[in-house]
């Protein structure tokens, strides 16, 4: 038996990156996944079809999750595809970095709206749809929300809520049998990152020297706890936040 044998699993913004990896490895242990996005349907059809590859079961969904229809519809597709939702992985999220002076209206919104009021939405629509025997929410947040780096403040201010929003709903959510955490990954050489130029020069270097293992995370490693979080083996664990950053602090 795999871990996620009979299980549903509703993966945001899965078409690459960490939640690429989460999707595939969910399927791998036995989960029928929706793999959601936003901009890059060819992404996710290549999750899609590697999954299926691999002999497991797996639709994409689109919907940009800041707005409130596109969040019902991923979770009416979802049904509609494979039945009652055991696991939503809240993933979905963008970041960009300015100094205090260059924040702008423009700037907050599009960062608050998807990471924060995209997962209040999707998962407020989820929860309505869960399994009756529970299941299990799992946000993606970042190591950000404790180091704070110079010239994140609203990045960081995001992902600061998404940690106090799975403290919350780990309470309240927990007479539904619903358990809610949050994985926090330090440093991953996504595409994103890569394409921002983030993965080398000083602030991985930085990283690197201040972190015990001495190097980066990889997406595998987001994916495997994400896995575990979403699984019978951590049945009793709720309201947890697991740094995935090597010990840095």
């Amino acid at each position: 038996m795999k871990k996620l044998d009979g299980k549903v699993a509703v993966v945001t913004g899965a078409s690459k990156g960490i939640g690429a990896s989460i999707a595939l490895h969910l399927a791998a242990e036995g989960a029928e996944v929706v793999v959601n996005y936003s901009s890059s349907k060819s992404g996710a059809d290549r999750v899609v079809a590697e999954i299926a590859a691999k002999g497991g079961k797996a639709v994409a969904v689109h919907g940009n999750l800041a707005d409130a229809k596109a969040a019902k519809t991923v979770v009416a597709e979802t049904v509609k595809a494979f039945g009652p939702i055991d696991v939503l992985v809240n993933n979905a999220g963008v970041y960009e970095f300015a100094p205090l002076e260059a924040i702008t209206p423009e700037h907050f919104h599009r960062q608050f709206d998807l990471n924060v009021l995209g997962l209040l939405l999707v998962s407020g629509e989820a929860v309505q749809h869960f399994n009756p025997k529970g299941g299990s929410i799992i946000n993606i947040s970042s190591g950000v929300s404790t180091i704070a780096p110079a010239n994140t403040a609203v990045y960081t201010a995001t992902k600061a809520s998404v940690d106090a929003i799975s403290a919350v709903l780990a309470k309240e959510l927990a007479p539904r049998k619903i358990r809610v955490n949050a994985v926090n990954p330090g440093m991953i050489a996504t595409e994103g990152v890569i394409s921002a130029g983030l993965h080398e020069g000083d602030m991985r270097k930085w990283i690197e020297s201040t972190t015990p293992l001495g190097r980066i995370g990889t997406v595998q490693e987001i994916a495997a706890a994400v896995a575990f979080f979403a699984s019978d083996d951590a049945s009793y664990v709720t309201g947890e936040t697991l740094h995935v950053t090597g010990g840095l602090r």
